[in-house]
């Protein structure tokens, strides 16, 4: 199982480099924590303020997968959460996307995820969903409620707000995200 999920990670970033993507951020350096959210080196690093997102798509994985496949052992349904999470890796990455977020979000220096960026927002989510699988439930929703609400109240977005604006902007949540 270990040696599939890391295939599809290095067939995932493998991916990602043919589409262009860069393999760390364009400014040449690494960092483990990019603490600003409204700058080009956002999505470029290991971690971000969109890092927590990607941990609740793992808090979320679990529980739809436990769901729909409770019987299949964690380690297939975490390969099925990689599998998940790499699919919206690369489909984030695409023109389409990355233009779609600059249009209708506060993303408006988005130019796409590194591919560091990528493998470490997949890394994320695989240690959100092994958390859920060993967490109290209410303890494992605790935390994915806290991490939305930080990020909201930090950066003025999270991944439900994400989600809303990528699939339905609201003109309201546009100017409070703007800070208008």
């Amino acid at each position: 199982m270990v040696v599939a999920g890391i295939a599809i990670i290095a067939v995932t970033a493998a991916i990602l480099l043919a589409m262009g993507r860069t393999l760390i951020c364009k400014c040449g350096t690494i960092e483990l924590w990019h603490p600003n959210a409204f700058d080009a080196g956002s999505s470029q690093h290991i971690a971000d303020w969109y890092t927590p997102s990607h941990m609740v798509h793992g808090v979320l994985f679990f529980a739809i997968l436990w769901l729909v496949a409770r019987r299949m052992p964690l380690g297939l349904r975490a390969l099925a959460a990689i599998l998940i999470e790499s699919g919206w890796e690369i489909l984030e990455n695409t023109n389409y996307i990355i233009n779609r977020y600059r249009e209708t979000t506060i993303a408006l220096d988005y130019f796409g995820d590194s591919v560091l960026n990528s493998v470490s927002d997949i890394l994320f989510m695989l240690l959100g969903f092994f958390l859920a699988a060993r967490l109290p439930v209410w303890v494992t929703v605790t935390l994915a409620i806290a991490a939305e609400v930080i990020a909201a109240i930090v950066i003025r977005d999270n991944l439900t707000l994400n989600v809303l604006m990528l699939i339905h902007p609201l003109d309201f949540v546009l100017s409070w995200q703007s800070g208008l």
